[in-house]
């Protein structure tokens, strides 16, 4: 493996790419297979390994291959129905928490849920919260449902919707969305893993309506929030600041840009006014 990957992918990469597949395909941990070492393995698993080999270097992502991806320490099926999820949209979960974790019994919408990834995160995190999940995708749906089921999460809902065009009964504290938001021409940019094989609906907006699923979240968020609740994003850089000057004269109470840990503007925190 570590032949045939690391010329394509680095030795970095390819030493995480082993050691997920070891562990998965010998259903043993990491320090059983360094201690078993020098054993002989069936030519059934060596098999199998091959088969993945040619997979990656097809460019097929590996939580594709394996099934899953860990996030925020819990494990989540993926499936090309769903965008595999990020470093990045961890963050997000621990922006919110860092802010809400000592409140009780929050209402959160999660729009754009996929894989249930932020929804059920939340539900984890948050003391007795109640978190609807929102997609417009049937299959990506049965993800986050099938993650509510392995997870043990009995307080997640997910309803299928178009941020497009909400119509949701209720009222919430929280509003968090990571929505499509990589312009069409940034596609020369981005790798042929991400462009051959995850959802490209969740993933691209046209370069002149960029905004159009932040606005849409946002206008639902005026009436769905209750007084002083909170509106999170996850950003692209480019638009930040674009997005933050539209929240502001669209009457929020206030408008936070937050830097990802490499720096960029990655995350928006907008909150209604409390009732006088």
């Amino acid at each position: 493996m570590r032949q045939k990957l690391a010329p394509r992918f680095g030795d970095s990469e390819t030493q995480w790419m082993v050691r997920e597949v070891m562990e998965q395909v010998f259903a043993r941990s990491r320090t059983d297979l360094i201690v078993d070492g020098d054993k002989p393995a069936a030519p059934v698993r060596v098999e199998l390994v091959d088969k993945i080999v040619a997979r990656l270097l097809a460019n097929e992502p590996l939580q594709y291959i394996l099934g899953y991806e860990t996030f925020m320490g819990l494990k989540f099926k993926v499936t090309p129905a769903v965008l595999i999820p990020r470093p990045e949209t961890e963050e997000l979960v621990e922006l919110i928490v860092s802010r809400y974790g000592e409140r009780k019994d929050l209402r959160v919408l999660d729009l754009g849920t996929g894989s249930g990834c932020i929804a059920l995160s939340l539900s984890r995190y948050l003391p007795f919260s109640e978190v609807t999940g929102v997609d417009i995708s049937d299959d990506a749906l049965a993800v986050a449902r099938d993650n509510a089921a392995s997870l043990g999460v009995r307080s997640a809902t997910f309803v299928k919707a178009d941020m497009l065009d909400l119509h949701l009964p209720g009222k919430f504290d929280i509003v968090v969305s990571n929505p499509p938001y990589v312009m069409e021409s940034e596609r020369a940019s981005m790798q042929p893993n991400v462009l051959d094989y995850e959802p490209q609906h969740a993933l691209f907006v046209p370069d002149d309506d960029p905004l159009k699923f932040y606005k849409a979240a946002a206008l639902f968020a005026r009436t769905a929030l209750n007084p002083g609740g909170a509106l999170f994003f996850e950003l692209n850089p480019l638009t930040a600041d674009a997005l933050a000057q539209w929240l502001k004269e669209q009457g929020w109470d206030s408008v936070e840009i937050v830097n990802d840990a490499r720096g960029l503007k990655r995350f928006m925190v907008a909150k209604l006014p409390q009732e006088s």
